[in-house]
C-alpha cells in the first residue's frame, strides 16, 4: 500500500462526501450537506496534481454543483457498477491501478474498492465492507472522511512549499 504513488482519488457521494441523508422538500427538492474541510481538501488534491473524481449510485444536480464548484471534471452519476468507471478513468490517464484510491461507504461501492489500489472508507461505513477496506479514516462520511485521506495522501508526498491554503472551498 504506497499512497505517494496516488494520481486519482475517486469519491463516492452519500455517505462519503455527505452524511448518508437525503433530505426531500414538500415540492420534491433534493438537498444534501457538504463539509468545507472536504472541499479544501479537494482543492490540495488539484494543487498537488492529483486528479479527483466522483462516481455515484444516484443522478442529483446538487453533486453536478458541488463538483463545479471544486473544479472536478471527472463527475460519473448513475453508476452501478463503479469498477468499469475505474479502469475507464485508468485507461484514460494512462494510470494502473496502484495509482487509483477509491473512497466509499456501502456495499455497492465494493466492485469498485476490489480494484483500486488503495481503498478508503469513513468509519460509519456499512460493517459488512470492512474486511475489502485498506484504510478506515477517523471520521463519518459528509464530517470530514474524505479530507482525512486526503490528508493521507497528501502527506506521503514530498513538500515542496507548495500548498496553497487560501484558497475558499
Amino acid at each position: 500500500m504506497n499512497l505517494k504513488n496516488i494520481k486519482l482519488l475517486a469519491l463516492d457521494v452519500d455517505g462519503t462526501l455527505t452524511n448518508g441523508c437525503i433530505y426531500l422538500s414538500e415540492n420534491g427538492d433534493e438537498v444534501k450537506a457538504f463539509n468545507v474541510k472536504d472541499g479544501l481538501g479537494i482543492k490540495l488534491l488539484h494543487q498537488k496534481g492529483i486528479i479527483p473524481a466522483i462516481i455515484t449510485g444516484r443522478t442529483s444536480r446538487i453533486v453536478e454543483r458541488r463538483a463545479k464548484e471544486l473544479s472536478i471534471k471527472e463527475v460519473y452519476q448513475g453508476i452501478s457498477d463503479k469498477d468499469i468507471v475505474l479502469k475507464e478513468l485508468a485507461d484514460k490517464y494512462n494510470l494502473s491501478m496502484n495509482e487509483i484510491a477509491f473512497m466509499g461507504d456501502d456495499l455497492n461501492d465494493l466492485s469498485a474498492i476490489q480494484i483500486a489500489g488503495i481503498s478508503f472508507a469513513p468509519c460509519d461505513c456499512a460493517a459488512e465492507l470492512k474486511p475489502y477496506i485498506d484504510i478506515i479514516v477517523e471520521h463519518k462520511g459528509g464530517d470530514g472522511a474524505v479530507r482525512d485521506a486526503i490528508m493521507m495522501i497528501l502527506k506521503q508526498l514530498p513538500d515542496d512549499g507548495n500548498l496553497d491554503v487560501r484558497i475558499t472551498n
